[in-house]
């Protein structure tokens, strides 16, 4: 074979390799939200960047990160080029960089999203034997120690926006007016921290983007989680943002449509689901609070392997 033949061989197999990289870090992006479709992943960071600049570039960075160490540390690389070893890097990067001030905090988010990616590969074998999804739980342990780590780690520091509450002179807010349309299109957006109706908006674009059922059902988890916040009398601090609806539209698209078994009564079932998020938000916000810690998707991932685990038992659900 020519050397010129072998430049132009070698050529398209780089670029062919960076392709199917890119394409799996958007996946890995997407999957965030339950979703492997690239495109999705574009739409969604494309919001983000939006939205924040530096937010945009940490979603990528992560992304690309979490990505790599999946491809080039695994055995089987399929689950790397599903977006698999993304989503969880992707939002420890992004938590890590909101929560976390000083000079180092670029630095620690990106560190903390390769080592989630470790975190991601562990426990994937660890619950390959009781049969339940890795979901967000790598994310969510790693964000817990590190931001907790601040109390005694001087370099480490929090975002002034966690301050640890005392309970005792707890003050419930309520009697504003409730915003059901921002709340609503909200709900989808926190769940990549964003809360401005434009960038809320292209993120649920996106989800329709990959199927109509995945974007009726975020919606369906939305709406549910409001109008059960509302008549359970959260405030409107909560509901306005959408910070009931996050856990609820992920759990409504788990239980629905991503891991559904059987057809059976399972949008039935995902709306119930939804709802529950909704104690399981505010429960675990008054057990967190001394802490200054924020909830994260810990509801989704609770109720979600309830329900998933309900189904090995009540399989027409």
């Amino acid at each position: 074979m020519e050397r010129g033949s072998l430049i132009l061989l070698r050529t398209h197999k780089t670029q062919t390799v960076a392709h199917s990289f890119l394409a799996a870090s958007l996946k890995g992006i997407s999957q965030v939200i339950l979703i492997e479709n690239s495109i999705s992943g574009l739409i969604i960071l494309a919001a983000i960047t939006i939205g924040n600049l530096s937010l945009g570039i940490i979603t990528l960075l992560s992304a690309m990160i979490g990505t790599w160490i999946g491809i080039a540390g695994g055995k089987d690389r399929t689950a790397a080029y599903r977006g698999l070893f993304g989503y969880n890097s992707v939002l420890t990067g992004l938590a890590l960089s909101l929560f976390l001030s000083g000079n180092f905090r670029w630095v620690i988010a990106l560190a903390g999203a390769a080592i989630t990616a470790l975190v991601t590969a562990a426990a994937m074998h660890m619950m390959r034997n009781i049969d339940l999804p890795v979901l967000t739980l790598p994310y969510i342990l790693f964000t817990w120690f590190l931001l907790l780590s601040t109390f005694f780690l001087e370099r480490v520091v929090l975002s002034p926006e966690l301050v640890p509450q005392d309970l005792t002179h707890w003050r419930f807010i309520s009697g504003g007016a409730v915003d059901w349309f921002g709340g609503m299109v909200n709900g989808i957006g926190q769940v990549y921290f964003q809360h401005r109706l434009p960038v809320s908006i292209l993120i649920l674009i996106a989800v329709f983007w990959a199927g109509w059922k995945l974007g009726l059902c975020a919606i369906l988890g939305t709406i549910t989680a409001l109008i059960t916040a509302y008549g359970l009398g959260a405030e409107e601090e909560m509901l306005n943002p959408g910070l009931y609806g996050f856990n609820a539209v992920l759990t409504n698209m788990a239980v629905a449509v991503v891991f559904r078994t059987a057809k059976g009564i399972a949008w039935f079932m995902a709306i119930i689901a939804a709802m529950v998020t909704v104690p399981i938000t505010a429960g675990l916000g008054v057990w967190l609070a001394p802490y200054g810690m924020p909830i994260l998707t810990m509801p989704f991932v609770l109720v979600t392997w309830m329900f998933i685990a309900a189904r090995k038992t009540l399989s027409k659900i």
